[in-house]
């Protein structure tokens, strides 16, 4: 991770270029990806009304994204009491491999600690192999019991991954 790297609540005049940089990595990292989803991916406004959307900024350049939800909620259902879910980590293609991914998950678990939580979990697509790589590093663990087809768009569905880290 880069000493110039800050992670902090998005601010409303970042939500088109954060949406952007969401969508973008999906899109690079994904094949076939519909509109639908990639316009989700990008409406960070709409995660905001849900959520906490943050970013990464290397020099005051945005390089990434997480959404957590906020205290006491849960993004979804994969999230049981006592865990807190996070969706959508992003960083942008050309700042891949300097430590904004593991930085944003670090950051993630760190508000878990704050609010109490004893787990963290998330999905993850069988295809995202690097990110994988990362959770599995930082001490994730797969939880097979909690994988089941996920609706993603309407009608699109994928067999995503479970993943926790016990605190």
């Amino acid at each position: 991770m880069t000493p110039t790297l800050t992670i902090r609540l998005v601010a409303p005049d970042e939500y088109a270029d954060a949406g952007r940089l969401t969508a973008g990595a999906y899109r690079h990292s994904y094949a076939g990806l519909n509109e639908d989803y990639l316009d989700s991916l990008a409406d960070v406004e709409g995660r905001v009304a849900q959520g906490e959307v943050w970013v990464a900024l290397e020099g005051g350049e945005l390089v990434g994204t997480v959404w957590t939800p906020r205290p006491g909620e849960r993004l979804s259902p994969l999230a049981a009491e006592g865990e807190i879910d996070f969706r959508q980590l992003a960083v942008a293609p050309s700042a891949r491999g300097r430590g904004v991914g593991e930085a944003l998950t670090r950051h993630v678990l760190s508000l878990a600690r704050d609010r109490g939580a004893q787990r963290v979990v998330m999905n993850s697509d069988a295809e995202m192999l690097g990110a994988h790589a990362l959770y599995l590093k930082l001490g994730f663990h797969r939880l097979p019991e909690r994988e089941h087809p996920v609706e993603v768009a309407p009608g699109r569905f994928l067999d995503l991954l479970a993943f926790g880290f016990d605190l």
